[in-house]
């Protein structure tokens, strides 16, 4: 038997983070008896987006254009690369931090179980890029999950590989902590006071 249109609009916001059954039924009947208006204009620029929003060519970031604002902008330092699993954690760095260099977006981080390895995350075209010498400093700004650090460790080490030097946000960071959602003075201070990474 097929879901009446009702149970679908239910489902279908299920796939947000964090909605569950219930959220999902509340989101609906709200829509339904109080925001029609609003629900047109939601599903009107949803859709648009989810045709025109891809990635930027350079960074991996979301962007509408082939190169995003940030690596298309004359004024950024091409010789810092900030390398950052998602693109809540650059837009943090960006509004917490007076750095102004360019981004390297992993939209994920290494684990293996789940199968995502070096080539999901893209490290194939940021060995290339950091092999084109531009780059001075790769800095490393995984969060600090086992994961996180894994990917920092393998990212040092391609660093490294490529004679560019890595080094990673320290003090003030929690441990299993993720940047998104750490109060802009504590990443401040840590991006500012970032080390470089042992060997």
């Amino acid at each position: 038997m097929s879901l009446s249109l009702l149970e679908q609009l239910i489902e279908s916001l299920r796939v947000l983070p964090g909605v569950g059954q219930k959220s999902a039924q509340r989101m609906a009947y709200h829509l339904l008896e109080r925001e029609r208006e609003g629900g047109q204009r939601l599903a009107d620029v949803l859709a648009e987006a989810m045709q025109r929003i891809g990635h930027c060519s350079l960074c991996r970031d979301f962007s509408e254009q082939s190169l995003c604002a940030i690596c298309a902008s004359a004024s950024r330092d091409r010789q810092q690369l900030c390398v950052v699993e998602s693109p809540a954690d650059r837009l943090a760095i960006e509004h917490a931090t007076g750095y102004r260099g360019l981004y390297y977006v992993l939209q994920g981080r290494l684990s293996p179980l789940d199968g995502i390895g070096p080539r999901e995350l893209g490290l194939d075209r940021l060995a290339e890029r950091l092999s084109q010498g531009e780059v001075e400093e790769l800095i490393i700004a995984t969060n600090a999950t086992v994961e996180g650090e894994a990917t920092a460790h393998y990212l040092g080490q391609l660093a490294r590989q490529h004679r560019v030097r890595p080094s990673r946000l320290t003090q003030g960071m929690p441990l299993g902590g993720e940047l998104e959602y750490v109060d802009r003075g504590t990443l401040s201070y840590a991006f500012g006071s970032r080390s470089e990474m042992p060997e």
